[in-house]
């Protein structure tokens, strides 16, 4: 293993999230889409301290000496960590205060500082102070009796010092009290106009700190009021869950997600303005460091603007919208079980919708010829479809398996109230293997027909989340091929029972075959090329970060293949070195929808393979979690994605190419066909739709009278 041949994992992330602050940063995305980036870059941000670098800080105190691929120590990972998040955080706030803020002024919607309002807007606001702002605020003093509280993760703060006035003259005893900022209330508060105030088309907002901070010394009578500062602690979040010991998995991950809201603070962020003292004060009373704070300027936690981008009447700040598109094969069609049947069936989301997956369930529940429901969930939406689908079915008298993953992170309170209601219903509900996440997306409907038992499937690349389903990228396939209903229905007796599968008909699983066949696949490229064969590999991923299935890429692009890497997030590879991977290409694309699909295409010699899963190329999900590869073997369908592939890799809008030094720069369009990848797959699934519609009424016109079954009634007699 040569260090140098690999990119350190956390700093690929953070390149992959400075992805995502350049699209906030380009002035030709719309102001308030430009505001959901920044968003999703500050919350991505919070996330990746609360779980990665949360871990290196747990790994730092067990092996210090242990160094990445990249041959970077625990200690040099968490220093370029603090450098590069430190640089991102100050562009943030740039991005914010100077480029989208003074952008957003000049289309009538404003922010003012409490100093800012006019008198009739101050007063409404201090009436709104006191009846609803201040008796949700609690002032909590700090001293010898009482110690530093304990304040909530990511919840904005404010940290006041106090002196007690020592006799009068100010001098006092100096105190520290800190406050949180209501949650429970908008944070951020339409300003009213009269006369004075804002002109037509014009609104103005200020901030819920901005109203707690100016009527502090409401809170303090009798005390002095020397300075204010706000502030926010990202804790560390990362569950550690027992399950070797757990005698009940579920009430484990219960306690887990009570002990997260009071992890070990990893990261301090405070008000650029903050006293020195109260940053002392701070840094001693949660164990932090120097480089373990970072000061922001503007307002802080960016994170609130996800929910202000919905801003109504402000559809000309957005992009247009993109509604999803019926599902050509099942347009028109009232039996989806007949129309899978004829054919298997791709549907690419978000462009197509979702809607063809929940009804799939939906039919399943309601009809009389299904005897079985088995699915898995990793993520499901607040108010899931599929989930009242699966306790429909239950209710309707049909056997009802269903996969939990209770340890979907961040998902895991969400997911054991669903599981709750699902057992109430009287689904089986089984939560996985121990050690392994169950990460595959599959559903398998067994109905009794005419001609026997049949067995009908969904395999995807997503989750069966009806509201991400709008905004990623995935692809779902339906099938009743037997080969297929045989290897799931074996998939769920090894996830639900006790059994051991050796041989696999179509699918590839981790942990126990993929890995495997990934390797064969590659290394049957690698020896294509060394037999002067066309040689290919093409693969669109989320990260890529196995050391093993690096190397393989190494050997196979130093024996001539040709490796076109399609990476999203993290990517440890690093392509151009010299005898090494000059036949590697690693290009990244972020744009409106968030790229989720796995495909892996394989030139076989001429006779491609071409697979959709559930897996990145991770140790986590080669080797700790359950994931499904699943062949796609008919000749219009692989067409199909292979125009995918092809269309994505030419994107000349929104794709970036990795660099050898780790770093990306978009490609260069000039003579190059104008081509935004997403844009197009939209485009192209309103025109199948269109062009559906076309045949469906000329059907219409032509569709003969259906003769009367009763001469009576023919005649109205």
């Amino acid at each position: 293993m040569t260090p140098t041949h690999y990119i350190n994992r956390e700093l690929s992330w953070l390149e992959f999230n400075e992805r995502v602050l350049e699209e906030a940063m380009d002035k030709t995305n719309p102001l308030l889409e430009r505001l959901k980036f920044l968003a999703i870059t500050a919350s991505n941000l919070d996330e990746f301290f609360m779980v990665r670098v949360s871990s290196l800080w747990d790994m730092d105190g067990k092996s210090p000496s242990l160094k990445d691929p990249a041959g970077m120590t625990i200690k040099a990972q968490l220093a370029a960590i603090s450098a590069k998040a430190r640089d991102m955080t100050g562009r943030q706030c740039s991005c914010l205060t100077r480029s989208i803020l003074p952008a957003l002024a000049k289309e009538g919607v404003s922010f003012l500082r409490y100093d800012e309002l006019n008198p009739w807007q101050a007063e409404a606001m201090a009436r709104y102070f006191k009846s609803t702002v201040y008796p949700i605020l609690t002032p909590m003093a700090i001293d010898q009796s009482r110690p530093f509280p304990l304040l909530n993760n990511r919840a904005l703060h404010v940290i006041a010092e106090l002196s007690d006035n020592g006799g009068g003259d100010g001098d006092g005893e100096r105190l520290f009290a800190v406050m949180q900022i209501p949650t429970v209330i908008p944070r951020i508060i339409p300003l009213p106009s009269d006369q004075a105030g804002p002109g037509p088309g014009q609104r103005q907002f200020t901030f819920l700190e901005e109203l707690a901070v100016n009527h502090i010394r409401e809170l303090f009578t009798g005390y002095n009021v020397l300075n204010t500062a706000l502030f926010r602690i990202i804790r560390n979040s990362d569950l550690m869950i027992d399950e070797e010991d757990a005698e009940d998995i579920m009430d484990e991950i219960e306690r887990s997600i009570k002990r997260r809201k009071w992890g070990d603070p990893v990261k301090l962020e405070i008000e650029k303005k903050m006293a020195k003292s109260s940053r002392r004060f701070l840094e001693k009373s949660l164990d932090l460091d120097d480089d373990d704070i970072y000061e922001i300027t503007g307002p802080m936690d960016h994170t609130v603007w996800m929910g202000f981008t919905s801003l109504e009447g402000a559809d000309a700040l957005r992009n247009r919208p993109l509604p999803p598109q019926p599902a050509v094969d099942f347009l028109h069609k009232d039996d989806m079980f007949a129309v899978i049947r004829e054919k298997d069936i791709l549907v690419h989301h978000p462009y197509e919708s979702f809607d063809c997956v929940v009804n799939f369930v939906r039919q399943a529940a309601a009809d009389p010829q299904t005897l079985a429901i088995k699915q898995t969930l990793y993520r499901v939406s607040g108010d899931s479809p599929i989930v009242s689908a699966l306790i429909a079915a239950a209710e309707n008298g049909k056997q009802v398996t269903v996969l939990v993953e209770l340890k979907a992170r961040f998902d895991e309170e969400n997911n054991i109230i669903w599981a709750k209601k699902l057992e109430k219903s009287g689904c089986h509900v089984v939560y996985g293997l121990v050690g392994l996440k169950t990460h595959c997306k599959i559903c398998l409907v067994v109905r009794r027909e005419d001609d026997g038992i049949r067995r009908y499937l969904h395999l995807g690349t997503g989750n069966y989340n009806d509201s991400t389903a709008r905004i990623y990228t995935d692809i779902g396939y339906f099938t009743c091929k037997e080969t297929f209903g045989q290897d799931i229905s074996a998939l769920f007796n090894v996830l639900t029972g006790y059994s051991v599968v050796t041989s696999w008909n179509k699918i590839s699983v981790a942990p126990v075959s993929l890995r495997e066949a990934l390797l064969y696949y590659i290394g049957n490229e690698t020896k294509n090329a060394l037999d002067g064969k066309d040689a290919c590999i093409m693969a669109k991923l989320n990260s890529l970060v196995d050391v093993e299935i690096i190397d393989a890429l190494y050997r196979a692009s130093a024996a001539g293949v040709s490796v076109k890497l399609l990476v999203r997030g993290i990517c440890c590879l690093r392509p151009g070195i010299e005898g090494v991977s000059e036949n590697i290409t690693v290009v990244s694309i972020v744009d409106r929808f968030l790229e989720h699909s796995r495909i892996y295409y394989f030139e076989n010699g001429g006779t491609p393979k071409i697979y959709l899963s559930s897996a990145d190329w991770m140790p986590r999900n080669l080797d700790r979690r359950v994931e499904v590869a699943f062949p796609i073997e008919d000749a219009a369908l692989r067409e199909r994605i292979v125009d995918i592939l092809d269309i994505s890799f030419s994107d000349t809008d929104k794709l970036r190419a990795l660099r050898p030094d780790g770093s990306y720069e978009r490609v260069d369009r000039r003579g190059k066909e104008h081509n935004r990848s997403q844009m197009k797959f939209w485009e192209m699934a309103a025109e199948g739709v269109r062009l559906a519609e076309e045949e469906f009424e000329k059907a219409e016109v032509f569709r003969p009278i259906e003769a009367a079954t009763n001469a009576n009634e023919d005649y109205g007699g």
